[in-house]
């Protein structure tokens, strides 16, 4: 009997693992490079552990049933973390909105924590992001979301990945994400659609005047200046995305528990 018990806890605490270590691989902040492997397993080890005392320890065998059980868990835990990932790329979407406009739509920067290329206004507007994720103890938040997926998806139920609900749900979710990356870019975007009618207009009226010239470094010029007074606004969009952000990891949860 004690060793029935003893198996059990191992099956649980594997499952829990496998989850969790698939919500870090596609976690913002946690699956960068700069983070050490070995710490990420250790904290979803750590964290597995305490979970296995807050869960019910139900009798599962290491057979076949319990490799698709493990496979499960892990598509899981990709999955939460993969809604966190992509709204956190419409950040990155924005930035490519408005370096188009400026000009620096050739100028990508390599980011050191994912190794992939990224637009210069994005790169700049992800990081103050994640400063502000980090200032208000956002990656607790997004860690206590992955807890409470335990409450709606336990570890010994099966998940259903063909639902239309849930390809709705996808689809809506891309809908609303492009309306706040069109949010984030329109104040940069218009001022500099209304310079390069300036432009136009005084192309057609001073002709000896090199608009190629000057409209470069002035679209530049207010760019950053529009930037620097949009700040207050952008923090407010970032809100607005992470309690999104929130809402949908708990939809998604919902929907895959059934």
């Amino acid at each position: 009997m004690l060793e029935i018990i003893e198996l059990n806890w191992v099956t649980v605490f594997l499952l829990v693992f496998g989850r969790f270590i698939g919500f870090f691989v596609t976690l913002p902040i946690f699956s960068y490079r700069n983070i050490p492997t070995p710490f990420k397993i250790g904290l979803a080890g750590f964290i597995s552990v305490m979970i296995m005392f807050t869960i019910d320890i139900p009798d599962i065998n290491l057979d076949l049933f319990f490799v698709v059980l493990l496979v499960k868990e892990v598509i899981i835990g990709l999955l939460i973390g993969f809604v966190a990932n992509i709204i956190m790329t419409v950040i990155q979407i924005a930035g490519n909105f408005i370096d188009f406009q400026m000009g620096f739509a050739i100028a990508n920067v390599i980011d050191p924590q994912t190794g992939a290329q990224g637009p210069v206004i994005g790169q700049y507007l992800y990081i103050f992001a994640l400063m502000f994720l980090l200032a208000v103890d956002g990656h607790h938040l997004l860690i206590q979301g992955a807890i409470y997926s335990f409450d709606l998806i336990s570890v010994e139920q099966l998940i259903n990945l063909g639902q239309d609900r849930l390809l709705i749900t996808a689809v809506s979710m891309f809908n609303h994400l492009f309306l706040i990356a069109f949010q984030m870019a329109i104040p940069i975007v218009g001022t500099l659609f209304l310079v390069d009618v300036t432009m136009g207009i005084i192309a057609r009226t001073v002709p000896q005047l090199n608009v190629f010239v000057v409209g470069i470094p002035l679209k530049i010029g207010v760019s950053l200046f529009v930037l620097s007074m949009f700040m207050m606004l952008y923090i407010d969009l970032v809100k607005r995305l992470f309690a999104y952000l929130l809402e949908m990891m708990q939809i998604i949860m919902r929907l895959l528990g059934g």
